[in-house]
């Protein structure tokens, strides 16, 4: 019996020790998340010639509004409802935007000159 109780004590600390330890993971992978978020949010800072271009975008698009709508094109960016997935909140359209703008032109500024070359960009 003794030998059932030691057991089950070494079984119950090695228990609660995995579970501290899976505690501290999650706590330490948590903090990393949230400080690349906010690393990320600090290196999406536009100078003022893209914000500029990108303000100068939205106005020819959309006249600057959210839900500015032209057949498949929504929003301030007048980009296609596909790439909001549902989602066109003006933080989304923001993100989507940026993003869109930066794989495809590699800045608002080339996509400004783009723009007033084509008249769409």
């Amino acid at each position: 019996m003794k030998n059932v109780k030691c057991t089950f004590v070494k079984l119950i600390a090695a228990l609660a020790l995995a579970f501290s330890f899976t505690i501290v993971v999650q706590s330490f992978t948590t903090n990393t998340s949230t400080i690349q978020t906010v690393q990320a949010a600090k290196k999406s800072k536009l100078s003022k010639s893209e914000k500029a271009a990108k303000h100068w975008i939205a106005m020819h698009e959309s006249g600057g509004s959210y839900t500015a709508r032209n057949g498949v094109c929504y929003g301030r960016y007048q980009l296609n409802i596909g790439y909001l997935h549902g989602n066109y909140s003006k933080k989304n359209q923001e993100k989507t935007a940026d993003n869109y703008v930066k794989g495809r032109y590699g800045s608002w500024v080339n996509a400004k000159k783009f723009w007033l070359a084509h008249h769409w960009y």
